[in-house]
């Protein structure tokens, strides 16, 4: 199964191809209706109000096998722990090694965006962005296939 963290999440027609390859499940989890592609493995899923709604959602779902697509850092650490493998939108996995990095990156550039040192402005998503997504995520699901996840 894969789980898009579908709020602001600029690869979900990617994700649906790589789903549609493999017939794999794929649910689209946001806090709002919007617009999703469509197709008989597709679960879209709306979720209360709240900051950390779908989140808490995808995390209480995805275990060994899975993967989510996020960029939110905290719960690509929530879907590690749970076994699944995480992956971010730039094609960015999120592994065991890396991931307590990314989380003190995280909470760093938040301190430094909150005392006014930083601005927080993100790095565009480019094609090559989409590119080493689908890669990566091409060759998680092959990790899961093979029961490596």
């Amino acid at each position: 199964m894969i789980y898009v963290d579908a709020d602001a999440c600029p690869v979900k027609d990617e994700a649906l191809r790589v789903a549609v390859r493999h017939d794999l499940e794929i649910a689209f989890v946001s806090n709002a209706w919007m617009r999703l592609p469509e197709g008989p493995n597709v679960h879209r899923v709306i979720v209360a109000e709240g900051a950390d709604a779908a989140d808490d959602w995808i995390a209480e779902r995805i275990g060994r096998g899975d993967i989510a697509i996020t960029a939110d850092i905290p719960l690509a650490s929530r879907c590690l722990k749970a076994g699944a493998q995480a992956i971010g939108p730039t094609g960015k996995p999120f592994t065991d090694a890396s991931i307590g990095m990314a989380l003190a990156m995280r909470d760093l550039k938040q301190h430094l965006r909150e005392t006014g040192e930083s601005r927080g402005f993100n790095a565009s998503f480019t094609p090559k962005d989409r590119s080493r997504f689908l890669e990566a995520l091409e060759l998680a699901v092959q990790r899961a296939k093979r029961g490596q996840a």
